[in-house]
């Protein structure tokens, strides 16, 4: 396992770099935006805060924090027994445990940042990172972390980087994962047909036809939801989606690879028809049609996700369907993948007990009854103790994502991109848009590509 351990930490080496570029502007998620447009006026002095919070909690005042969270039915139920765990060992601590989708978790985030009342500690995700910290609503770690409030001691300086933005550390990484496309093993058995790692552009498609001439079953390429997708696709060419002001391409036909998938997808018949999202939450593991439908027509063979969702896609699938896990397709596998912090926990700046949300982060980092609870669904836990203690523990599924990181992803990827700056979110949701008129037939691919690259650029220089 220490072995195992040191190739994912290797892996990650490279991120702290990238967070701590402070040249990037911020990406305008609702949060960030509508925080600078209430006229955010965060604490400055973080630090002195904390120590004056803290010291009240420690005395044994009753502390109530709000924690909250994204995710599946599996991750709530395990984050909410850890947060009764925690209590259970600190009575005077209690918590409000709120969660939601992915989407309608950022949207609550912004509207509590506009008015200055987010949760004590929140999950963050890389992409968002750099923007919440720009516009001053997290809190620098960095003291909790030299006091020994958060003891890093076990953790990789990589993966502890990971969270940082400037000088400051502003989030711990609870997990690593990687791109993983997630698909029904059992039906590809059923009909002889094998799934290799790292699939260039060409086999998946073929795969697709593949698959859809001897099942019926059609192909869902991250719809609506694809923006990683569209990153790991440029990557393969050396490109990255966005740069300071501009996107990060000099023409069209670097974005027109992405478009072609669905393009090619409706004109064969082998992806799925976006109508059949109309009713379901699109990135809701227990509505994503590889788990969900009534037929073929309806239903997926395969899911682009992330390795630590490979635990609750088991858990929704139906009884007798066996998940697979491999690589998403590229035109140069290698350059396009790479190791991901999954999520970050941070404590935001309107905590009332900054110190006291510190602490549950060091509980959630270094405890091993704690992660005994966990057992790596948010990904391979950071402590190499940790994960040392928790192994024998592991479902078979939490043991394959082990592998899939080490063995497949590690000695076949390259460093992750940036944080997204400033802009990103507006141009996500054109894509979205453009993705969806292109599956409408309203569009070509080379129209998409054309659009994304016109207004793509506008609304970054703005």
């Amino acid at each position: 396992m220490k072995k195992k351990m040191a190739l994912i930490m290797a892996g990650l080496m490279a991120v702290g770099s990238l967070t701590a570029c402070g040249g990037a502007k911020t990406s305008e998620t609702p949060a960030a935006s509508q925080a600078a447009s209430a006229d955010a006026k965060a604490p400055a002095d973080t630090g002195s805060q904390a120590a004056d919070a803290g010291s009240q909690a420690a005395g044994g005042d009753a502390v109530n924090l709000t924690f909250s969270w994204w995710g599946n039915q599996t991750r709530n139920e395990r984050t909410q027994a850890v947060l009764d765990m925690y209590t259970e060992q600190n009575p005077n601590v209690t918590f409000d445990g709120q969660f939601a989708e992915w989407a309608d978790y950022w949207n609550k985030l912004a509207t509590a940042s506009a008015g200055h009342s987010l949760p004590d500690i929140v999950q963050m995700d890389y992409k968002y990172l750099e923007q919440y910290v720009s516009n001053n609503l997290l809190v620098d770690l960095t003291p909790y972390i030299e006091s020994g409030v958060i003891d890093v001691s076990n953790v990789d300086e990589g993966i502890l980087n990971s969270g940082k933005v400037g000088d400051g550390i502003y989030a711990i990484c609870n997990g690593i994962n990687a791109p993983a496309l997630l698909y029904n093993k059992t039906l590809l058995d059923e009909n002889g047909i094998t799934v290799k790692d790292n699939m260039t552009k060409d086999e998946f498609i073929a795969l697709c036809r593949e698959i859809n001439e001897k099942t019926g079953y059609k192909t869902n390429v991250a719809y609506n939801n694809g923006d990683n997708f569209i990153e790991y696709t440029m990557r393969a060419n050396g490109e990255i989606l966005f740069e300071k002001d501009k996107l990060g391409v000099a023409s069209p036909e670097s974005l027109e690879a992405f478009f072609d998938y669905y393009e090619t997808g409706m004109k064969e018949g082998w992806h799925v028809d976006p109508s059949i999202f109309a009713e379901r939450t699109i990135g809701s593991v227990e509505q994503d049609p590889l788990v969900y439908g009534t037929s073929p027509e309806t239903m997926s063979w395969c899911a682009l996700y992330y390795s630590n969702q490979l635990t609750a896609v088991m858990n929704a699938a139906p009884e007798g369907m066996e998940i697979g896990m491999t690589t998403w397709p590229s035109s140069d596998p290698v350059k396009s993948d790479y190791l991901k912090p999954s999520q970050f926990f941070a404590v935001t700046v309107d905590s009332k007990n900054p110190e006291e949300a510190a602490k549950v982060l060091d509980f959630v980092t270094n405890s091993v009854e704690c992660n005994n609870v966990l057992l790596g669904e948010r990904g391979v836990p950071i402590s190499n103790v940790v994960a040392d203690a928790i192994s024998s523990q592991m479902s078979e599924g939490d043991q394959e994502v082990i592998r899939y990181i080490n063995e497949v992803v590690t000695p076949n990827s390259s460093t992750i991109n940036p944080p997204a700056p400033d802009g990103a979110s507006e141009v996500y949701d054109l894509i979205d848009k453009l993705e969806e008129r292109l599956c409408y037939g309203e569009i070509t691919a080379k129209e998409a590509a054309q659009e994304l690259f016109e207004q793509g650029n506008k609304i970054m220089a703005q």
